[in-house]
């Protein structure tokens, strides 16, 4: 009797490995699939806690709309002086990567005038945000965000309609309703300001992010939140191309990336203005 182990032969092992190399590329694509749907679950949650933090205040505040300028306080269309919903919380030189400490940007996170609200520092972040950064959510420029040329003051120099553009209370979202106004979007990096978005020329002013999957997470004043999927192959390549940076605003080059642009710009401004 041959007593000798007996062992796998070479051809054998090459066989198994190659058969799980090939159940990984199978599995691989499915696996990353369903641990981005969660972390865009996660996103998806926190919007809804921030908007509804953002809604809380303007509850408790006589209806007026808290400062979209992040870092910034200013006096709103008679309104008064709106605290800004996050202090500051980005390195002046932010477009080249430089962060401030973590301690830095909770305390400008806890300065905001929603931390009353929320009192959870995750929820300021989208888990697939830039690692080291506190704050990956923007507000828009129409809650009462920054003020810009050519949104709250048109080409001819005439004030643009506050009830439809530029939001101070919660009474102006009339046309169209709180379902129809974008509040937050994931950026997915810290920046200055609100996110800024032209209403009389069909151009990007700051880049679509490009996030979960070729699109990104927002929500809306009614406090819904929804996933959007860029249909353009020109926005994903724009919004690809420009991480952590911003150059000359961005033309549309497709039908799909101009109707990319046309739903950011209507739900932002109620309408846009070409």
């Amino acid at each position: 009797m041959d007593k000798k182990a007996q062992g796998f032969t070479l051809i054998e092992l090459l066989v198994v490995i190659a058969i799980i190399a090939i159940l990984m590329a199978i599995l691989m694509p499915t696996l990353n699939r369903a641990r981005e749907q969660g972390r865009r679950a996660v996103c998806l949650a926190n919007l809804r806690q921030l908007t509804l933090a953002w809604l809380m205040y303007a509850d408790e505040n006589d209806g007026n709309i808290i400062s979209g300028d992040a870092g910034d306080t200013l006096v709103r269309n008679g309104a008064g002086r709106m605290p800004p919903w996050i202090g500051k919380c980005w390195h002046d030189n932010y477009t080249s990567g430089a962060q401030l400490p973590e301690e830095s940007q909770l305390d400008g996170i806890k300065q905001g005038g929603l931390w009353s609200y929320t009192r959870e520092a995750k929820v300021y972040r989208c888990p697939t945000g830039t690692k080291g950064e506190l704050v990956t959510y923007a507000a828009m420029d129409s809650v009462n965000g920054r003020y810009r040329d050519g949104t709250y003051v048109g080409s001819s120099g005439k004030r643009v309609g506050r009830t439809v553009l530029w939001l101070t209370r919660m009474s102006e979202i009339v046309v169209p309703g709180p379902a129809y106004r974008l509040v937050y979007i994931d950026e997915g990096w810290v920046t200055p300001d609100s996110f800024a978005v032209h209403y009389v020329r069909a151009q990007w002013w700051d880049d679509p992010p490009v996030r979960h999957g070729d699109g990104t997470n927002v929500s809306m004043a009614d406090n819904h939140v929804e996933y959007w999927k860029w249909t353009g192959s020109d926005t994903i390549k724009a919004g690809r191309e420009r991480q952590r940076s911003h150059g000359a605003d961005i033309i549309p080059e497709t039908a799909a990336g101009r109707d990319d642009l046309h739903k950011v710009q209507t739900y932002t401004w109620g309408r846009v203005g070409y």
